[in-house]
C-alpha cells in the first residue's frame, strides 16, 4: 500500500497503532460505547491478555460447545476448502459433503499439506469416528433433503448461489453463502425476502465483519484521532503472468500462463466425470472448460469487482459507518490476455461518499462553475492483473493522520510529522487526537501491550468467527421470544451483503456504460423491484 515504507517504519506504525487501540480501550469517549466497559478492564487488569473474537463480538463459546450444528458443505473447490480449513468442529460438525468434480469431492477431505490454508477434511475428522458420519453427495439437493442437517454452506461459482440459496431456505436450512451474495441485485432481493418468510439466517461470506484487525480499525476511524476523512486509497494487485505458454483452442492460438488462478486447466478425471454434454446443461454448464474457469465469463461471474473489489468496498463502506455511495465512475478492459475471458483483467474506480455532514442539497458548483463545499470522501479501487508490486489492502487518509491496512493482516498508522514518528492518543477532554509525544512511559507500554493483545499476533481472516457466530445464533434462537429472535441475525446479513453487492455489480456497469452512475436509495430495498440492472440496463435497451 505504502510503497517506500522501510521495515523500521513499519515497526514504529505497528507501534502507534497497538498504542492508539490500547489507549481507546481506556477512553471514557470511545467510539463503540457497547464495547467500553469490556475494553477498560483490559486496561485496568494486570496483565494484558488476548481478546477473543467470541468475546469481543459477544458469543460465547459455552452455548455450543458440546451442542455443534450439523452443517454440509455445497461446493467443494478454492472457497469451500478454505471454509472446512477454518471451521470450529466445536461449533460446526460438517456431516456432508456434494460437489459435481469429483477432484473437488478428493481434495476436500486430502486438503493441501497442513501448513496449507486448505487442510482437508481428514486433519478435523480422519482419526475420528465422526469422519465416517460424512456423506458424498453429486446433487446438493440429496444433501438438502436430509433433515438432520441444520445448516448449510453454500462455496459454488456465483451463478448458482441463487438457485442453491432458495432451495436450502424452502428446506428451512440457515444459510452461509460465500461472497457476492448473488450473480444480480433481484436475486439478492429474492434472497432476503425467502429467508425473512422461512425465519432463517441468512450469512453472506464478507469475513472483514469478523475480523479483529478490522474492529480494531474501525475503532480508530470512528474516534476522530485521524481527523477529518477524504480519501481512502483501495487496491488488490496480483501479477498472473509467469510461465507463459502457446495454447490452441476453439480454432485460436493465444497465450496461457501457469499462475493464472482463474484459467486453470481441466483435470482429466473431470472431464472423464463430466464428459456428457446433457448431465454438463442439467447443471447448468455449457461446458467443463465453463465449469472449472467460471470466473472468466459474464453468466458464470461477476469479474474482479465481485471477487476481489467487493472485499475492498466492504471495508471502505465499514469505515464510513455503511454509508451508501452516491456515485461511481468506472474504466475496466481486456487489456492484457487474449484468452476467451469475458471479463475485465483491468479495473479502476472511483466513488464519491457522502461524509457526515453531506448535504444533499447542495450541487457540485454553482451557476458560473465555481466549486461549492460539501462533505464528499472520494474512495478509490484498483484491481489489476499484472502487476504485485503493492499489497492488497486500504490506505485511510485524514487530515490529522494516515492509516494502512495490509494484506488483513497488518495495520500501521502514523501521524502528521512522519512516517518513523512514534504518536499515541491524547483521550482526556472532548474526542481523541493524535499525539506525537510516545513514550517508554509505563502508561504507553502499557496501552501498547493492551492494543497488542486485542489485535492478536496470530491475525485471523475471520472465517471461523463468521461460521461460529452462525452457529451461536442458531443455537440461542432456540426458545428465543420474538424480540430476541429478531436481534440474533449475523454482522453480514443479506442486507448487509446486498449493499456490498450493489457496489460491485453498479461498478460494472458503469465501466460496461462508460458513463459516472448515481446510486438509488430504491436498490438497497429489499421490498422494492427497483435493482441497478433494470433501471441502467433493461430501460436502455
Amino acid at each position: 500500500m505504502a510503497l517506500d515504507l522501510t521495515p523500521e517504519q513499519k515497526a514504529t506504525g505497528t507501534g502507534n497503532f497497538n498504542r492508539v487501540v490500547g489507549k481507546l480501550a481506556g477512553a471514557d469517549q470511545h467510539p463503540f460505547p457497547t464495547r467500553r466497559d469490556f475494553m477498560k478492564g483490559l486496561i485496568g487488569g494486570a496483565a494484558a491478555l488476548p481478546l477473543t473474537a467470541a468475546a469481543y463480538y459477544g458469543y460465547n463459546l459455552a452455548s455450543v460447545r458440546g451442542r455443534p450444528v450439523r452443517a454440509g458443505l455445497i461446493g467443494c473447490g478454492d472457497e469451500g476448502g478454505v471454509l472446512t480449513s477454518e471451521h470450529n468442529p466445536e461449533f460446526v460438525n460438517i456431516v456432508a459433503v456434494s460437489d459435481i468434480r469429483p477432484t473437488n469431492l478428493d481434495r476436500i477431505f486430502v486438503g493441501e499439506g497442513i501448513s496449507s490454508r486448505r487442510k482437508g477434511l481428514n486433519y478435523f475428522y480422519g482419526g475420528n469416528s465422526r469422519r465416517n458420519e460424512i456423506k458424498i453427495h453429486e446433487k446438493y439437493q440429496d444433501l438438502l433433503d436430509d433433515p438432520s442437517i441444520e445448516m448449510v454452506i453454500i462455496a459454488l461459482p456465483l451463478n448458482l448461489h441463487y438457485r442453491a440459496v432458495m432451495d436450502a431456505l424452502a428446506k428451512k436450512k440457515h444459510v452461509l453463502c460465500e461472497k457476492l451474495m448473488a450473480w444480480s441485485i433481484q436475486q439478492c432481493k429474492e434472497m432476503i425476502r425467502e429467508a425473512d418468510k422461512q425465519d432463517c439466517l441468512l450469512s453472506i461470506g464478507h469475513q472483514r465483519h469478523y475480523s479483529m484487525l478490522y474492529a480494531h480499525a474501525n475503532e480508530v476511524v470512528q474516534s476522530g484521532v485521524l481527523g477529518d476523512i477524504r480519501h481512502i486509497r483501495a487496491l488488490w494487485h496480483r501479477n498472473n503472468t509467469n510461465n507463459p505458454r502457446q495454447v490452441t483452442e476453439g480454432g485460436r492460438t493465444f497465450t496461457a500462463y501457469g499462475n493464472d488462478g482463474w484459467r486453470k486447466e481441466v483435470p482429466a478425471a473431470d472431464r472423464q466425470a463430466l464428459s456428457d454434454p446433457e448431465k454438463l446443461r442439467a447443471y447448468g454448464w455449457d461446458s467443463v472448460e465453463q465449469l472449472v474457469r467460471w470466473r472468466l465469463f459474464r453468466r458464470t461471474g461477476g469479474g474482479l469487482m465481485a471477487e476481489l473489489g467487493s472485499h475492498q468496498l466492504d471495508a471502505t463502506s465499514i469505515f464510513l459507518r455503511k454509508k451508501q455511495p452516491l456515485s461511481v465512475t468506472g474504466i475496466g478492459g481486456k487489456h492484457f490476455y487474449d484468452d476467451e475471458r469475458e471479463v475485465e483483467d483491468h479495473v479502476y474506480c472511483t466513488f464519491e461518499f457522502p461524509g457526515k455532514n453531506y448535504d444533499p442539497r447542495i450541487r457540485p458548483r454553482d451557476e458560473s462553475g465555481n466549486c461549492l463545499h460539501n462533505d464528499i470522501v472520494t474512495v478509490t479501487y484498483s484491481s489489476v492483473s499484472t502487476n504485485g508490486f503493492e499489497a492488497y489492502g486500504e490506505c485511510v487518509m485524514g487530515s490529522r493522520g494516515t492509516m494502512v491496512v495490509e494484506r488483513e493482516q497488518a495495520a500501521y498508522l502514523y501521524g502528521l510529522q512522519g512516517r518513523s514518528t512514534e504518536v499515541t492518543a491524547t483521550t482526556a477532554g472532548g474526542r481523541p487526537a493524535l499525539d506525537a509525544s510516545a513514550s517508554t512511559a509505563p502508561a504507553e507500554k502499557r496501552a501498547g501491550d493492551v492494543g497488542a493483545a486485542s489485535v492478536g499476533s496470530n491475525v485471523s481472516y475471520g472465517y471461523r468467527e463468521e461460521m461460529e457466530h452462525l452457529a451461536y445464533l442458531i443455537r440461542n434462537r432456540e426458545g428465543a421470544n420474538a424480540a430476541d429472535r429478531a436481534n440474533l441475525k449475523p454482522r453480514c446479513d443479506g442486507r448487509a451483503a446486498m449493499a456490498d453487492a450493489i457496489m460491485a455489480l453498479t461498478s460494472n456497469i458503469a465501466m460496461r456504460l462508460q458513463r459516472r452512475v448515481e446510486f438509488k436509495e430504491e436498490w438497497y430495498d429489499a421490498s422494492k423491484d427497483d435493482t441497478p440492472e433494470r433501471d441502467l440496463l433493461e430501460r436502455n435497451t
